[in-house]
């Protein structure tokens, strides 16, 4: 082994450029393909999400617990990715230009390695050329592929440690082994490869540390079993160093086994098709994906970010002529490794080093030993690549070393440096979007149908569902037997509302299920995302009333299939609230609470259900429980400040405006918000407070019914009633038939303006459109008592009675009608009989002017003398009417009683809040 010499700020900058000028361009891609499911849609990063989740949690943000885990353990990648968010939350810019600072300090790590082995020029040149390759594109620009950098970093980190392990007199130095047990662990929890660099390390201690080669250790061995001799100390110390690794090895193993919780993820067929084949399909097909991968490494002119499914054709026989790649790939390996064991030289220690970066980092993803869900993964050959790029700069050092070949070796190298480097900027652009991404997956490839429908997924994102449609439907020829596109056939179908070919194309993926088997588990052959097809097929066929029972047995149909199905539970609780089963919604809701405690949305519906059982006080304590574990859960926040703004309390209003400001900030385009801050306000006498609030409920929603209408009535009660009135005009602009907005612009024309006309039309619209209208009918009999036509407005007052025989006030009013008319008929005078028309003596005439000229206003009239009164409406909140009436302007305040209707509107305040179901159900879909 070489004395390492020292990197130069010189070759750092050579390097950093390098790596700068080739990766600037993916500073401009965005969250694609896995980026979605790890970044995009992980709470994990949220910081409202306790950091012990990273470690219970898989690297998509699943329980690790659940069977649906992918069981990939990387919570140190998870944490770098929370700490972007932290600075940037999900500004893509910043996730990849951590990436690529990633790359660079691997870079210079690796550089260090080489140093090890090779001079000073030849281990830049393998540096470099590991710098530009074009296989690292899905590593450095795929945000998920920081878990490679991260392993690798720790993983050189550990590899660099243990060889200060050799003391200067053959002795062992304990403290960069532990330094190197310790490494190993972190590259563990970034990414699982990094355990294999124990490997390494046993291969470094054994040939190049104490310089053994194969043929001395088989001589020593056959010497040591026929009793010619005993065990070198040099060995010996070799021995305890290797029980040492192999010690911590097992037991970061057993720990890793325990986190998975002895479970494997299930993968399906069309993930890995090899997998699931029969011998010697099987072992054929693994074994050349092995020169598959080789090639890539020679050769990356055709990259491709998915190579599942139908990519890579099995090879079923023996005959098959892809057999003799496999056969030269371990022909050509083989005559490497006894090179490389068998001689003691530099030549030979370099070649086996670079071999061991190449084997064993691939052992967990070759398939041969466990399989895995993908057949062949670019980003898995990050740290391979390393051994490659070392044999390729030794092997370049051999050929420039010839003096014909060397001005030809360096065109070569500078070919191969220039093209690769063109190559990895162009292929950074592939990542710009998913639409780029799989479009150009499938120049490559075309009989993959995953990439046709990653394309459809990108379409279907944009809404261009016809186009979608197209590409989901070509990836169900491409695999017929595909249960995933014809799902995606189906929910586009649901987008373009064909309900029919919708439920058809579901039928198709559910028949395509694994049907009855006595004596097997479902869960152990079903993949949970195909268990959606129930879920999608019963939320299509749950819009049609006849069919909810139907529906609800497809729900139980995928819990039966697997009993941990979460969102079945969810979508279920959800159809039993529709066909107005609250009790079996609970039960529903609660089973699925059991699986997930710590899901937010799920106390959330609960909740939701206890209102609908009309136990508020069970549904605040669980909108809380949901708040706990997401302080910021929106639909909680709202509807929670809601459900105590109801109750009353005024113990509970400064909460209850804690919860909507805080809704506000996460949602400050929502109208709802400040509309119910200013009713808040209201409850609170905060007259100011409650005006600005209306008034920005309003600037957002135009038109906004219930905003514009307790804005009048709030400048109605603060004797601002012209202030009211084109609020009013403003509202029956948009509502024309707001027939409390009618009653109150009435009742501010004749108590306000004298407009007894303006106020006549307003009541009368009313009766129009509801001639049962108790309010709207006593108030435009008022309108007939100031036109003094006191038989209409008998007559009027008569058939309200009739309507409403309860309410006092309109009998005291039909009371005082008809004792005016009696005192006209007792002065020997005629009752008038339509508007402004008097039959009465000249002089009688004058002096009854005279009194209408004094005639205090209607509103002061209550206090003099019992004249009617037209009554003013409620306030109402969010599209109905608060029950909270304004008795202070009434005739007779203590004589009204809260009408049926204004009850009812408490009610129709909690059957709103259920509306917000529709929102829940867009969240948690599977779909």
């Amino acid at each position: 082994m070489k004395k390492m010499a020292a990197i130069s700020p010189k070759e750092i900058g050579i390097l950093s450029s390098v790596i700068f000028l080739c990766y600037w361009n993916s500073l401009f891609c965005g969250f694609v393909f896995d980026d979605v499911s790890a970044i995009l849609d992980n709470k994990d990063l949220h910081p409202s999400t306790p950091l012990k989740k990273l470690f219970q949690n898989d690297f998509w943000g699943t329980p690790m617990s659940e069977e649906r885990s992918h069981k990939s353990y990387r919570p140190l990648t998870v944490l770098t990715f929370r700490l972007n968010y932290l600075f940037s939350e999900l500004n893509a810019v910043s996730y990849h230009f951590l990436n690529v600072v990633l790359h660079a300090v691997v870079c210079i790590v690796f550089l260090k390695v080489c140093r090890l082995f090779m001079d000073t020029k030849i281990s830049l040149l393998a540096t470099l050329l590991f710098a530009v390759h074009p296989i690292h594109t899905e590593a450095v620009t795929g945000v998920v592929g920081r878990a490679e950098l991260l392993s690798s970093i720790f993983l050189l980190a550990a590899f660099l440690s243990y060889t200060k392990s050799k003391g200067p007199d053959n002795s062992i130095v304990w403290t960069p082994i532990a330094v190197a047990v310790f490494l190993v662990a972190v590259a563990t929890l970034c990414k699982e490869q990094g355990i294999t660099v124990v490997g390494i390390c046993c291969v470094y201690e054994v040939f190049i540390a104490q310089g053994y080669t194969f043929p001395v250790l088989w001589d020593t061995t056959l010497q040591i079993l026929m009793g010619k001799g005993s065990i070198p100390y040099s060995m010996l110390q070799t021995l305890l160093k290797l029980i040492v690794l192999m010690f911590s090895t097992l037991l970061l193993v057993v720990v890793r086994v325990q986190v998975i919780q002895s479970q494997l993820p299930v993968f399906t067929r069309f993930d890995n098709p090899a997998a699931v084949s029969t011998t010697p399909a099987r072992q054929l097909t693994f074994n050349y994906l092995l020169p598959v991968n080789a090639w890539l490494l020679l050769n990356p002119s055709e990259l491709c970010c998915d190579w599942t499914m139908g990519t890579i054709p099995l090879i079923e026989s023996i005959l098959d002529i892809r057999n003799l790649a496999t056969l030269l790939f371990y022909f050509l390996l083989g005559y490497l490794i006894v090179f490389s064991v068998r001689y003691s030289g530099d030549s030979s220690k370099t070649v086996l080093m670079a071999l061991c970066l190449i084997i064993l980092p691939f052992i967990p993803a070759s398939n041969l030993f466990f399989p895995v869900g993908f057949v062949v993964a670019e980003r898995v050959l990050y740290v391979p690549s390393m051994g490659f790029c070392m044999l390729v700069a030794h092997g370049w050092k051999k050929l420039s070393s010839n003096g014909r070949l060397r001005t030809l070796s360096w065109i070569f190298l500078a070919l191969v440096v220039f093209t690769h480097a063109i190559k990895t900027f162009n292929r950074n652009w592939d990542w710009e979007s998913e639409y780029t991404l799989f479009t150009s997956a499938l120049k490559v490839n075309k009989n993959n149908a995953k990439l046709w429908n990653n394309v459809g997924h990108a379409l279907e994102n944009e809404k261009n569902y016809e186009r979608a449609l197209r590409f989901f439907k070509k990836a169900t020829e491409v695999q017929p037997d595909d249960i995933g596109a014809h799902m995606n056939v189906g929910r586009t179908y649901k987008n373009l509302n064909r309900s029919k070919e919708a439920e058809e194309s579901y039928l198709i993926a559910k028949a395509l299920m694994p049907q009855v088997i006595p004596g097997k588990k479902y869960a152990a052959r079903v993949a949970p995302n195909h268990l959606n097809v129930y879920i999608n097929l019963a939320n299509l066929i749950r819009a049609n009333e006849s069919r909810l029972e139907e529906a609800d047995q497809l729900y139980r149909q995928a819990i039966s299939m697997r009993p941990d199905f979460k969102q079945a539970y969810i979508s279920r609780g959800e159809l039993l609230l529709k066909m107005n089963k609250p009790l079996e919604a609970r039960e529903a809701y609660i089973k699925a609470l059991e699986l997930d405690r710590m899901n937010a949305d799920l106390w959330y519906n609960l909740a939701i259900v206890y209102i609908e059982l009309k136990d508020p006080s069970e549904a605040l304590r669980n909108f809380n429980q949901a708040l706990e574990l997401n302080p910021r859960h929106k639909l909680a926040l709202f509807n929670s400040a809601l459900l105590m703004q109801e109750s009353g309390s005024a113990r509970l209003r400064p909460e209850a405006k804690r919860r909507l400001l805080t809704y506000v900030e996460e949602e400050p385009h929502d109208a709802n918000g400040y509309f119910n801050l200013g009713m808040l306000a209201m409850d609170e006498k905060k007259d100011t407070e409650a005006e600005v609030w209306m008034k920005k409920a309003i600037q957002l929603h135009h038109g906004f019914r219930s905003a514009l209408f307790n804005l009048a009535l709030l400048y109605s009660q603060t004797s601002r009633e012209l202030e009211a009135l084109p609020v009013l005009d403003e509202l029956l602009r948009f509502y024309p038939d707001h027939s409390k907005g009618l009653i109150l612009k009435g009742d501010i024309l004749m108590n306000q303006k004298k407009d007894i006309k303006g106020a006549k039309k307003c009541f009368e619209k009313i009766v129009e459109m509801d001639p049962n209208n108790v309010q709207g009918k006593h108030n435009l009999c008022v309108v007939y008592f100031e036109e003094r036509d006191l038989i209409k407005a008998e007559k009027c007052l008569v058939e309200t009675l009739a309507l409403a025989p309860h309410e006092e006030y309109i009998q005291r009013h039909l009371s005082i009608v008809r004792g005016k008319i009696m005192a006209l008929n007792t002065a020997g005078q005629s009752v008038p009989p339509k508007e402004g028309a008097l039959t009465l003596p000249e002089q009688e005439k004058k002096q009854v002017e005279e009194k209408g000229k004094k005639k205090t206003p209607i509103k002061k009239l209550e206090d003099e003398s019992n004249v009617p009164k037209a009554n003013p409406p409620s306030r109402s909140k969010i599209g109905h009417v608060k029950s909270k009436p304004q008795q202070e302007k009434n005739i007779d305040r203590e004589g009204q009683k809260k009408s049926t209707k204004e009850i009812k509107d408490i009610e129709n305040k909690r059957v709103a809040a259920l509306k917000r179901l529709e929102e829940i159900e867009r969240i948690l879909s599977g779909e």
